[in-house]
């Protein structure tokens, strides 16, 4: 077959060629199979890079792999998907597999179905699920057939991984740390979106309770304010002129993710006020923006890079033949910054 320059593209037989080794021997270094000498790996490779090889992704898939990972996100705009990406690129690269990204449009469980099914029908290896808001019978479904591992939701599947971060613990870390400083009158911006996942199964649900039970602990009950937006720059601006317009306002927000919080940070000056001096905000995700400067935003980090690069290690489990099931999670940190400080006096 040519090119689109006209020039023959390069076949498994011209690696065979070129490396002096049979057809098979490269067939086993493109499938990384077990057996192959390093000396063999190596003298393939080399061919390979010289002649510029690309093995074809539906002959891949005849043969029964396309040595791909599918992603499923809700959107694209979270700045925290970034380094979960990160994590699983530099993990599956190693094994020759790249990453497909598909959005699922958030909410909307018809994308996400449909998503879903792209990814199962463009034969992916593997599947990471960021976030799905799908009900769990239906995952274990898609599961049953294309190795899975679920990332952000707190529930147990003995047919698909799941890998998650503390939300518990995190937001413990957050009010803690509010009421250390002084304040009584804490607000939270959540996002009561859920599809068809059990209660308290996503992120923003667990925080949301955490946040209710640690405020009612420390006898805090009557200052309880809970803003139900999204965990978008749109939701954490909206969510905050609303608690802004309470009265008594809130002197801190705890936004519930960094995206959120970077809309409250924009309210927050809108309205005349200052950060700290005013009101306080805290995010979740420590995305790279909320170390900057001008932001100083202080934040949970659940280390993103080691969610996606276990993802990754999982799945590539999976696809090597591991049935049992894996659930992983990670211990949250509180890092902060500029945003947060005393409440003003009175």
């Amino acid at each position: 077959m040519a090119t689109r320059e006209g020039r023959r593209r390069v076949t498994i037989t011209d690696v065979a060629s070129h490396a002096q080794v049979s057809t098979t021997a490269v067939s086993k270094v493109l499938r990384n199979a077990y057996g192959v000498s390093e000396a063999m790996r190596l003298k393939v490779q080399a061919a390979i890079d010289e002649l510029g090889y690309r093995p074809q992704a539906a002959a891949r898939a005849m043969r029964g792999q396309t040595f791909t990972i599918g992603v499923l996100l809700p959107h694209i705009r979270n700045p925290f998907f970034a380094d979960i990406l990160d994590g699983l690129t530099e993990e599956i690269s190693g094994a020759g597999y790249q990453a497909v990204i598909v959005q699922s449009g958030g909410p909307d469980l018809r994308r996400e179905r449909a998503a879903i099914d792209a990814l199962v029908d463009r034969q992916a290896d593997g599947i990471l699920m960021i976030a799905p808001v799908t009900a769990r019978t239906q995952l274990e479904e898609t599961a049953k057939t294309t190795p899975t591992v679920v990332l952000g939701r707190h529930e147990r599947s003995a047919v698909y991984d799941v890998v998650l971060d503390d939300d518990e613990a995190g937001t413990e870390l957050v009010v803690e740390h509010l009421i250390a400083l002084g304040h009584r009158r804490i607000a939270h911006i959540t996002d009561p979106a859920g599809g068809r996942a059990g209660p308290l199964t996503l992120p923003q649900h667990v925080r949301a309770k955490t946040y209710e039970r640690l405020m009612t602990e420390h006898g805090l009950t009557e200052h309880i304010a809970i803003a139900a937006t999204s965990y978008t720059e749109e939701g954490g601006y909206a969510g905050t002129r609303e608690l802004l317009a309470r009265t008594p306002r809130p002197t801190a927000i705890f936004a519930g993710m960094d995206q959120a919080a970077f809309g409250a940070l924009a309210a927050v000056h809108e309205a005349g006020l200052t950060v700290p001096g005013d009101i306080s905000v805290v995010g979740y995700d420590n995305a790279r923006a909320a170390a900057l400067a001008h932001i100083s935003l202080t934040s949970v980090d659940q280390d993103g890079a080691i969610m996606g690069k276990t993802a990754g290690r999982l799945l590539l489990e999976r696809i090597q033949g591991r049935t049992s099931a894996v659930r992983f999670s990670v211990t949250p940190t509180l890092v902060p910054r500029r945003s947060t400080a005393p409440p003003p006096a009175g």
